[in-house]
């Protein structure tokens, strides 16, 4: 039906052999559609490459690379003949990156896997792989596209010594600090993940890392490295004995940016898998009150108010016992991209568990929080899920806001949001409710 074709909100291209198009073309779209996908499949060359050209940003690109055995050539079509990696990669657009199906023969060889990251490779992956999981790994890639986390280092010292524009494009954001001894208060203030010392600062005050790590909340994840003009292996020795996780140099400027930027990329992931929802890509219960609490810190600070919205889908058990745990797994993953385009660049959003998310809004008084929900609400009511190759279905979610500043932390927050969603579901289910303001003390 073309009108649902419009839902579709992400579109994957995929470049593959005739044979295996055929053989797979129907589960493939049925499980793609299931997350709110569609798949666009060529076997020629020359269309998928102007495709590619006419794309949005947020599609996917998947060559199988089975094509360069058996594809036209397209400077000649007398007859057929192999295609070599080289050729290929010298055709595809180079603005943007690509996923690869290999064979496992193929993944064994290594100068191959090398040539494909060095060459716009986004992800690769190994068949036999069966269509479901292929499609729930895709899934997974549009939500790292979607992903906009930034992270934050502290620098105490004068000059600093790294590239901010480097740093910038990386979602970095760094912090000058230029006095020592409100350090502690600082990273306290502004949780980084990264706090940077001069060993100028280091030597005039060498209680510096042992008061910022004695602090009760401090996160031990957390990584405070000094930066040294020159080797000197006494003072390096000193500076590791009395806390600090690393030395690095910073003769100069570029390798020391992207020596951090690597560290931080490993924070990121460290942080993945402890603060993210694995089936959604979204902050867990324990991501959500880590990133709460600093959201709730800054609004004081700045004075912002803050709207706090849980969402509950209707009739899940139902879902899961009509349907099967695994459709009902597909209705989560399908909200989480609604909810998530309706995000804005500071807002949160966590799936807190089972069917229940969480969503926190900057600079969104009770009213205006309210409203955002309802939309979001709208627009999960018109997603088509197909729940057999012939039936169709819409659902529902309830929810419940609460505001900051008349509720002071996350967890009264939780419990306001929490009894009006308690309230939507005992009205009937598909609506927001809220406290009237002038009620809330």
């Amino acid at each position: 039906m073309p009108e649902v074709a419009s839902l579709y909100k992400n579109k994957v291209l995929l470049l593959s052999q005739t044979f295996f198009i055929k053989d797979n073309k129907n589960e493939l779209l049925l499980c793609a559609h299931k997350y709110d996908f569609d798949i666009l499949f060529f076997d020629q060359m020359s269309e998928f490459v102007t495709a590619v050209e006419r794309s949005k940003d947020n599609d996917l690109f998947v060559i199988d690379l089975d094509v360069l055995y058996n594809m036209q050539n397209d400077m000649s079509q007398q007859r057929r003949q192999t295609m070599f990696l080289s050729d290929l990669l010298q055709r595809l657009p180079v603005h943007q990156n690509y996923v690869y199906l290999q064979t496992v023969r193929q993944g064994e060889r290594f100068l191959l896997q090398q040539k494909l990251v060095e060459s716009n490779c986004l992800a690769y992956a190994e068949k036999p792989i069966t269509n479901d999981m292929l499609v729930d790994k895709l899934f997974n890639l549009f939500g790292l596209h979607k992903r906009g986390e930034s992270n934050t280092i502290i620098y105490l010292g004068e000059n600093i010594p790294l590239d901010l524009e480097i740093l910038t494009k990386n979602g970095v954001d760094i912090i000058q600090c230029a006095d020592a001894r409100a350090l502690h208060l600082r990273v306290k203030e502004t949780q980084p993940d990264i706090v940077l010392i001069n060993e100028t600062q280091y030597l005039n005050t060498e209680a510096l890392v042992r008061v910022i790590k004695k602090n009760i909340e401090f996160d031990p994840g957390r990584e405070i490295i000094m930066l040294q003009d020159k080797p000197e292996p006494r003072l390096a020795r000193k500076a590791l004995e009395s806390g600090f996780d690393e030395i690095l140099i910073t003769t100069d400027s570029d390798v020391l940016t992207r020596q951090i930027l690597n560290r931080i990329n490993k924070i990121r992931a460290s942080k993945d898998l402890i603060s993210r929802d694995r089936a959604t890509g979204l902050l867990n219960k324990v991501g959500l009150q880590n990133k709460a609490l600093e959201m709730i810190r800054r609004a004081a600070r700045v004075d912002k108010p803050l709207a706090y919205g849980i969402i509950d889908i209707d009739k899940f058990k139902t879902i899961n016992d009509t349907w099967g745990h695994y459709f009902g797994d597909i209705v989560i993953k399908r909200l989480s991209l609604v909810l998530s385009a309706q995000l804005g660049e500071y807002d949160l959003l966590s799936r807190f568990g089972g069917e229940e998310f969480v969503a926190v809004f900057w600079d969104c008084d009770l009213e205006q929080g309210k409203q955002k929900l309802d939309t979001m609400r709208e627009a999960f009511g018109k997603i088509v899920f197909e729940v057999t190759p012939n039936e169709i279905k819409h659902f529902s979610f309830s929810g419940g806001v609460a505001d900051f500043p008349s509720f002071k932390t996350e967890n009264d927050l939780f419990l306001q949001a929490d009894a009006m969603l308690y309230q939507a579901k005992q009205g009937g289910r598909n609506q927001i409710c809220i406290k009237p303001t002038e009620l809330n003390t």
